[in-house]
């Protein structure tokens, strides 16, 4: 142990006596340990972001939207116009047909929105309404806060009632407690029956899954919805214009009675299976006009994951190389020192120090280089890592498996690439050493 601590304090007195070659020696080591904690933090950040927006979507749900049918067909002069083909549009009879005929789906959840603004105790406030079943809440993992979830009766009933988003709640009724209250949405009266947790979604999440911030949201029975306020369906049909008429009004109207279906599947190994099944009973039901389109929200998620990891692998390449470079250095500074002082290793040996001595001691000078530029390097990497999640906008998780990774990696490469210089240094003549000038 005293040879051990003899060698220690000559390797520390070594690096010290050169303190700016030391911290040129570990300036690889320090940005390349830094750069390996930021980027194994902004992998764990978009790891837990897209964590995040699968619960908001649902592990096993496909998503169903309507869309206005597109059309692409050469014209000519004599060409004789052929009927257009009617489709009824994406309704309530096509979420019930889905359940029945779709073996693996559990709940399905229909979804009617409406762009109205709300108004209580002298507040008038934009939102949106959302006509909903009380699947939804547990489709789309919305729990209730407190207060209760649509019933049966409300549903068949077509009752004025709604649940609030907690942020709208607050909104609205700042401190107190939303339950009983009425607040006119539009033109409708609604008592408030229910109050919903609040849900951190980010904009990164609103923006990549296009979905709302449903913390500002009012939710009524979806009967309600299509009797109180608006059904496009029953609109279309009273109005009766004529599919072939290029100058008609509904060209421009959106004739789907539901805004957004969304079908719960009970195991993501049927989500592909199912959706083709569905995508094929709707174009059956809408007289083969595609007018919507089927998403897997999941297969989106994990395709944005695969891109992240193939981002993440290069970035920790280009780190890793940075702490091969680090490491390349400090072998080549140890073998420029073992030249420097040759004299002094053969005085060492000549008045007694072993071969293992000199190995020691230089091995001690690389360690501790390493060693040092791997602390700072995680000081950086922890400074990094804050800088990008407070400027950049994207989250970043620190774990402290990175930051053991990264350091013995670090002090790994100091052992590795010190041996080589360290034996060179042992392996020298005491003799010629004493008489190198």
């Amino acid at each position: 142990m005293d040879r051990l601590l003899t060698n220690l304090n000559i390797a520390l007195d070594a690096i010290l006596a050169n303190t700016l070659r030391s911290v040129l020696t570990a300036l690889g080591i320090i940005f390349g340990v830094a750069a390996v904690i930021t980027m194994l933090a902004i992998g764990e950040g978009a790891q837990a972001e897209i964590l995040k927006q699968i619960e908001l979507v649902g592990v096993n749900n496909i998503e169903i939207k309507p869309l206005v049918e597109q059309r692409d067909e050469e014209v000519s002069e004599d060409m004789v116009s052929e009927p257009r083909k009617f489709s009824k549009g994406l309704d309530l009879s096509d979420a019930r047909s889905i359940l029945k005929i779709i073996p693996a789906a559990v709940a399905i959840s229909p979804e009617v929105v409406i762009e109205t603004s709300v108004i209580s105790s002298g507040r008038r406030r934009s939102t949106k309404l959302i006509g909903v079943e009380a699947s939804y809440f547990e489709v789309s993992n919305i729990p209730l806060r407190y207060g209760q979830m649509f019933s049966q009766g409300h549903m068949e009933n077509q009752e004025p009632v709604c649940i609030i988003g907690s942020g709208m709640a607050k909104k609205l009724f700042p401190g107190e407690r939303a339950l009983g209250k009425k607040i006119k949405v539009g033109s409708q009266w609604l008592t408030v029956i229910g109050v919903s947790q609040t849900l951190n979604i980010s904009a990164k999440a609103q923006e990549n899954l296009g979905i709302r911030d449903y913390n500002m949201d009012i939710y009524a029975p979806i009967t309600t919805i299509l009797s109180r306020y608006r059904d496009r369906g029953r609109l279309r049909q009273s109005r009766g214009f004529d599919d072939d008429d290029e100058d008609s009004p509904k060209k421009d109207l959106n004739y789907h009675q539901l805004d957004r279906l969304v079908v719960q599947i009970d195991d993501s190994e049927y989500l592909e299976s199912s959706a083709e099944v569905i995508s094929r009973l709707l174009t059956r039901k809408h007289n083969e006009v595609v007018d919507f389109e089927v998403i897997i929200p999941q297969q989106l998620l994990e395709q944005q994951q695969r891109t992240k990891d193939i981002f993440n692998l290069v970035l920790s390449a280009i780190a890793g190389i940075s702490l091969l470079v680090g490491g390349i250095g400090i072998m080549n500074i140890m073998l420029a020192s073992v030249l420097e002082r040759t004299k002094e290793i053969g005085t060492r040996l000549a008045i007694g120090a072993k071969k293992q001595d000199i190995i020691t001691q230089f091995l001690f000078e690389a360690l501790l280089i390493s060693l040092s530029g791997g602390i700072i390097g995680v000081i950086l990497g922890l400074l990094a890592s804050y800088l990008v999640s407070e400027f950049a906008n994207i989250e970043t998780i620190v774990s402290p498996l990175s930051i053991v990774i990264s350091f013995g990696v670090a002090s790994i490469t100091g052992l590795i690439f010190g041996l080589s210089p360290a034996r060179q240094a042992a392996e020298k003549n005491p003799v010629e050493s004493l008489r190198y000038e």
